[in-house]
């Protein structure tokens, strides 16, 4: 939300016409190019950076992990773990 605020609240500096608006409309296009740019690049690269730390956990398990406590068997006269 805030950087659609933002965003929009850019356009009418990079689609302005009128006096001055030659030196304001690089600075619009900068900001809506910019925002659009990141914001995209944010809902796409989220996903795969935690896809790739739940792949990291995953591995890490299986070499340093200890089996479950489900799988842990009692000794006899032991209680059950948990």
């Amino acid at each position: 939300m805030t950087t659609m605020a933002a965003l929009l609240g850019g356009l009418p500096l990079a689609l302005g016409h009128g006096t001055g608006s030659e030196m304001r409309r690089p600075l619009g296009i900068a900001i809506v190019g910019g925002l659009a740019f990141s914001q995209m690049l944010t809902l796409y690269t989220t996903p795969v950076v935690y896809l790739y730390m739940d792949r990291l956990r995953l591995w890490l398990k299986s070499i340093f992990g200890r089996p479950p406590l489900e799988a842990v068997q009692p000794r006899e006269g032991e209680l059950a773990p948990g």
